[in-house]
């Protein structure tokens, strides 16, 4: 199951590591109130309470629908006072409402629009389900724990901080939704059109997340959808094809491949362990080049 572009980042995080910066160089730009979060504790708990998905009612689309509200509310909140820890909700918040939803409201976009709709509510609710354990004094899974920990440390950049928030929600918690929703082979179309949505909202998530949260986000997120990050340490034409457009090559085709294992008991241990790898590796490679970019 792996592609080149997992290869290639693990040979980016050993060839770059020897050239690394301090870790001084992943310093956010000065705010008025640093990186601390400043939410009253009414924010605080109406963020556990929005979270909480036990509560969504209906099925199928209202059930999305009701899911997409809650979590647009904790990104404004999150933004109101620039909470690292929404630094990717923000991305999330535009794709769902300029790519997503337009798309699950279409009852022609998708050959089986139940299909879209489930798996798009459980990648969601996996989100909304680690926030909620962050702001409710549970435990977040380990590669949300991640994000929140980085989101919590002023050391680290908040383009950095968001770019762990997709790499848990695409590379963990996409592949257990394809899983959950029950996908099919017969499923790849309408899975390759959700996902592909994602990098086309591009430039706006960016811009977003650049003006909320004074990230430099544009290095990070072509790494991620592009791979210019490898073409430029590694050499050109090493990364060039899209990581998730591409869906005969890029990640989505092993995402959704690794999907399919997680639902097979067979296949299941073998596809968590790659999961895992592809997750932490692509960490590393992210920390090389935030601090080659001083990002």
């Amino acid at each position: 199951m792996l592609d080149a572009f997992w290869r290639s980042v693990a040979a980016l995080s050993v060839a770059a590591a020897s050239v690394v910066t301090p870790a001084a160089a992943l310093a956010a730009p000065a705010t008025e109130t640093g990186c601390a979060p400043t939410l009253s504790p009414a924010e605080n708990d109406e963020i556990a309470r929005l979270s909480d998905t036990g509560d969504l009612g209906g099925d199928g689309l209202a059930k999305l629908e009701d899911a997409v509200a809650r979590d647009h509310r904790i990104t404004e909140i999150l933004e109101r006072h620039a909470d690292r820890r929404g630094s990717f909700a923000t991305g999330l918040d535009v794709v769902e409402a300029e790519a997503v939803m337009p798309l699950q409201r279409d009852p022609g976009s998708f050959a089986d629009p139940e299909y879209a709709h489930r798996l798009s509510f459980d990648l969601l609710r996996r989100f909304l389900d680690n926030v909620h354990a962050e702001f409710s004094g549970g435990t977040p899974e380990p590669h949300w724990a991640n994000y929140f920990a980085l989101a919590a440390d002023c050391a680290v950049s908040p383009a950095r901080v968001a770019i762990a928030g997709y790499n848990a929600h695409l590379v963990v918690d996409l592949p257990r939704a394809v899983a959950e929703a029950g996908s099919t082979p017969g499923d790849a179309g309408d899975y390759f059109k959700i996902v592909a949505s994602i990098a086309a909202t591009g430039d706006h998530i960016t811009e977003r997340t650049d003006r909320i949260y004074r990230a430099k986000m544009g290095p990070l997120w072509r790494f991620y959808f592009v791979g210019e990050g490898l073409d430029r340490v590694l050499g050109a034409g090493v990364a060039t094809k899209p990581m998730l457009i591409a869906a005969d090559l890029g990640a989505n085709t092993t995402i959704f491949a690794n999907g399919l294992a997680l639902a097979n008991p067979a296949l299941a241990p073998a596809a968590t362990a790659e999961i895992e790898w592809e997750h932490q590796t692509a960490e590393q490679a992210f920390d090389v080049l935030a601090r080659l970019d001083g990002l």
